[in-house]
């Protein structure tokens, strides 16, 4: 297997601009938090409480962004041979949950409180200019943690960017709610908390999903493995390939794939043609680490030679059955193709100099290869020094 590669200097870059972003975000719903929960308590806003409440679960959202953060950037070890990025999916998994579950505990409370008109009371005024002022806050906040996300392509800062525009789009229920109940219709603030609440169970569930997907190996989209796909059959040498399979880690991937390459060539070049489809692959995608198994013939639906010898059976076999008491090869290369091996025999220079070992060779090569079980095709070559 082949290390991962690593970019020391994106990596520190990635971690620093990811920590700055996070910490002014979690100022930012430090104040609006309590504001808004302080303002809708006084001011008897169900609907500004739970859009505190929701601010709230953004601030959490980002220590668990500042965690995942510094945990998902730490080398490779032992344990995690392919480093500890999926620290970051788990982290977007249990930020959609605790979501999911905050916004039904939401949704019960107001649905509680409507079974009840006259409890319903009126708010005062200033919850409208502090929902207003969440409203502008939460958007420009989405603006650029969402900017952030994209130039760092990082799944869970997007996911925190999502949760502030889920923020952006309550506050504008939450002002229509209080404005609603000022005109009168009282009701409507409860009904924006509601809205509020579903919003949020909605946005938690499909972060979750999204990151379970990640963490059952999900594969990349179509559009991504063509991409990977083109780039590796377009490696010099490969003449094929039959096989490619990836999956996400964190906002990464790790993908296996096995290339078709001249039977004959050696292997030597052969490896030579993968770390070339390899390094091509590192470079130009949104790759962890590339596996490449490299394949003499299409084995995708059946491995026709699997059922073959040994080199030391059937070197054996060749002793046995046709070289007997003539001079052993001094190499003996062995193809494995089409569920049959081909041999290449070299042999001393001495033996083509004598006319008559070299016939009764032959003459047993011819009968040998008649009805042989393994072998199709045998190449003899005289061996220089």
């Amino acid at each position: 297997m082949h290390a991962a590669h690593s970019h020391p200097h994106r990596h520190s870059d990635r971690y620093h601009e990811t920590q700055k972003s996070t910490w002014i975000s979690v100022w930012i719903n430090l104040f609006l938090t309590v504001l808004q929960i302080v303002a809708g308590y006084f001011g008897r806003s169900q609907a500004l409480m739970a859009d505190g409440l929701h601010s709230l679960s953004d601030m959490l959202s980002d220590f668990l962004v500042l965690y995942a953060n510094r945990e998902s950037n730490r080398s490779a070890d032992a344990t995690h041979p392919y480093g500890h990025a999926r620290i970051e999916t788990a982290a977007t998994f249990i930020l959609g949950v605790v979501l999911a579950g905050l916004g039904l505990a939401l949704l019960w409370a107001a649905g509680a409180k409507l079974q009840d008109p006259s409890a319903i009371q009126p708010v005062h005024v200033a919850t409208l200019y502090i929902a207003m002022i969440t409203l502008v806050s939460k958007e420009l906040l989405y603006r650029y943690l969402m900017a952030v996300a994209k130039k760092l392509r990082s799944q869970l800062l997007a996911a925190n960017a999502w949760h502030s525009r889920s923020d952006a789009a309550s506050s504008l229920v939450v002002v229509a709610g209080i404005g609603g109940n000022l005109l009168g219709y009282r009701f409507l603030d409860l009904i924006a908390a509601v809205l509020v609440a579903f919003m949020i169970v909605h946005m938690g569930w499909k972060m979750a999903f999204q990151a379970l997907s990640d963490l059952i190996d999900t594969a990349l989209d179509e559009a991504s493995v063509a991409k990977i796909r083109a780039t590796i059959e377009r490696t010099p040498g490969v003449l094929g390939l039959h096989e490619l399979r990836t999956r996400k880690m964190g906002d990464q991937a790790l993908v296996d794939a096995h290339i078709l390459v001249d039977p004959r060539i050696s292997v030597s070049e052969g490896h030579h043609i993968a770390e070339r489809a390899r390094k091509r692959v590192l470079d130009n995608h949104e790759v962890l680490d590339v596996m490449v198994h490299i394949d003499p013939e299409d084995d995708d639906m059946e491995k026709p030679s699997v059922h073959l010898p040994s080199r030391d059976e059937l070197i054996a076999h060749l002793q046995a059955g046709m070289l007997g008491d003539l001079p052993e090869p001094e190499r003996i290369v062995l193809h494995y193709l089409g569920g049959k091996v081909e041999a290449e025999l070299y042999l001393p220079a001495a033996v083509y100099d004598q006319p008559a070992q070299l016939a009764r060779l032959r003459e047993r090569l011819a009968d040998f290869l008649r009805d042989d079980a393994y072998f199709a095709e045998i190449r003899l070559h005289y061996s220089a020094h």
